[in-house]
């Protein structure tokens, strides 16, 4: 069965372990969410839906093989770096943010970051190829966050972080030049192909 995910955060959790090795990477990660998570459990972490392989003293572990190292910002994974966490959607949550799969599409580059009164408004340079499936007011992960996009540029999009997301993602955190993990909104995917038909 494929897990999906909302894009609301629930934890931030911190890398307490990497095992790198050339057949990919096992992460460990604490978090009080390792005592809801069973092996065989899908977590989202920065974004990337990883399957749970142990879980022990309030961390668990995580396989990161290398076609995801490749794609998405954990292969710069380090001890002591926070990573944004959520568990899989059960049938009876509520949709709150978008449909997340974990897949991540690309990677994106922070390219401004500024305040703007309460909020934060954060540019990110995209591919167009990537930017085709992104619409202002539409929706996107970043980092497993879903965010609602505020313009969209050739090669850009921005969006407005209110305090809640600055406090509980660790894109509170973003500076300028910092890759994220950019995920868009799979029902474009979706109707770009029914049309193209």
């Amino acid at each position: 069965m494929v897990s999906v995910f909302t894009g609301l955060v629930q934890d931030r959790g911190t890398v307490t372990e990497v095992d790198a090795t050339g057949d990919g990477v096992t992460l460990a990660v604490r978090t009080p969410l390792a005592a809801e998570i069973v092996e065989g459990d899908s977590v989202l972490v920065n974004g990337v839906c990883l399957t749970a392989t142990a879980i022990d003293d309030g961390h668990f572990r995580a396989e990161v093989m290398n076609e995801t190292l490749r794609r998405s910002s954990l292969a710069a994974a380090a001890q002591g770096s926070d990573v944004n966490l959520e568990l899989a959607l059960r049938a009876s949550d509520r949709l709150g943010g978008h449909i997340v799969q974990g897949h991540v599409d690309a990677l994106g580059t922070v390219r401004d970051v500024r305040e703007d009164g309460f909020s934060r408004v954060v540019t990110i340079a995209a591919a167009p190829e990537l930017l085709r499936y992104v619409v202002e007011k539409g929706s996107i992960a970043v980092d497993g966050v879903s965010l609602t996009v505020v313009e969209v540029g050739q090669d850009w999009f921005s969006v407005a972080l209110i305090p809640e997301t600055l406090e509980r993602t660790t894109l509170g955190a973003a500076a300028r030049a910092a890759p994220v993990n950019l995920e868009v909104d799979v029902v474009a995917k979706y109707v770009e192909k029914l049309v193209a038909r």
